[in-house]
């Protein structure tokens, strides 16, 4: 069995043989929930690349310290992805979010889309944004991933508009294209950007600004997904394309 993932601020300069201690919410979740004991074998990530394995030596009601056996740096996966996702409703959004992180994506782009139900505001908005980085942060750990993805702050159409232009290769994902997904040709390693609309629909000119931008309208099949689900879909589907997940470019 996998051994569980805890985050901790940094492992710079680590090395075999160091104690490391966590503390905070990280150690009371993980000694107080979990029970953690002390001689507990476990992973530490700092979300950046390094992961170090190590033993439980002491534990505390808000920290805990572990003697270091391994350290091990990870490569960023490559091609990077990154999925513009406009607000869903309810607790969609987390959902997204978590398995948008279980399945590898680099970075999340909440998009306040023109037909989106959910709105981010003032407080709310602190406060929305907040619990998607919770998501993120919690599916990666679960996940084990070396590398943490990005939640960026709430995007504009137009500066959803810039980040397609950026793109190596970027997909708006809409019911009414012609190309499907399976079609597109994708290069041996570039950064991928995968667009989500809302619920209700992209609009014509949001499409039109999209394509405009460099984004190719796609489908994905003759099902309607909902905007919580469409992003994991779609980049599952591009990644076993490539080198990522022992497909080939085409």
């Amino acid at each position: 069995m996998t051994l569980p993932q805890h985050l901790v601020p940094s492992l710079d300069r680590v090395r075999v043989g160091d104690p490391v201690t966590v503390e905070g919410d990280e150690a009371h979740h993980a000694v107080v929930v979990r029970r953690l004991r002390v001689g507990e074998r476990l992973l530490l990530a700092d979300g950046m690349g390094r992961v170090a394995t190590g033993e439980v030596t002491a534990t505390g009601k808000r920290a805990f310290t572990v003697a270091v056996t391994a350290v091990e740096d990870h490569a960023e996966p490559r091609p990077s992805v990154t999925v513009v996702q406009a607000l869903p409703k309810g607790e969609r959004g987390e959902l997204a979010v978590e398995v948008l992180t279980e399945i590898g994506v680099a970075r999340i782009v909440p998009w306040a889309a023109a037909r989106s139900v959910a709105v981010w505001k003032g407080e709310r908005a602190a406060k929305s944004h907040a619990k998607w980085q919770a998501a993120a942060r919690e599916a990666a750990k679960q996940s084990r991933r070396a590398w943490h993805p990005e939640v960026l702050p709430l995007a504009t159409t137009d500066e959803v508009a810039a980040l397609v232009a950026s793109a190596e290769v970027a997909v708006v994902l809409h019911e009414d294209a012609t190309e499907p997904l399976a079609a597109l040709a994708l290069p041996p390693d570039g950064d991928l950007l995968v667009v989500v609309g809302p619920e209700g629909g992209l609009t014509d000119d949001e499409v039109t600004l999209l394509a405009a931008s460099g984004a190719v309208p796609v489908r994905l099949g003759a099902e309607v997904l909902r905007t919580s689900t469409a992003g994991v879909a779609a980049v599952a589907a591009l990644l076993a394309r490539t080198p990522r997940w022992g497909g080939l470019t085409s």
